[in-house]
């Protein structure tokens, strides 16, 4: 799997635990070895991861090694990201984009600073 520096990976065994009942929204990329557009995404996730701490929690999945989550969600294609938000998908997203794109597109989701 590509690592995303700073990126927790999650697995089928705890994804309930670390994504459904997580306090904070969560993106979640589904990744995988052979993807090339995976790699382009890997520093931007490690940014993103780091910036927003305290309001997001960035997580990855290897989709290869975790069948049950991939197809729980109707994951086809790679990478797919996937906003969580009280135990709740809320947004689906496919395909690499820019850290500025990938912001614009969270900031609904997003914890208000300080709460």
């Amino acid at each position: 799997m590509i690592r995303a520096e700073g990126v927790a990976e999650v697995t089928d065994a705890d994804f309930e635990a670390e994504v459904l009942g997580s306090a904070l929204p969560v993106l979640l990329e589904f990744t995988a070895d052979w993807c090339g557009p995976c790699r382009q995404l890997a520093p931007v996730l490690s940014a993103i991861a780091r910036e927003e701490a305290g309001r997001l929690k960035v997580v990855q999945i290897d989709a290869d090694t975790n069948p049950e989550t991939v197809t729980r969600y109707g994951v086809l294609s790679m990478p797919t990201l996937m906003v969580f938000r009280a135990g709740e998908p809320v947004r689906s997203m496919v395909g690499a984009r820019p850290k500025r794109r990938l912001l614009e597109e969270l900031s609904d989701v997003l914890e208000p600073a300080g709460a």
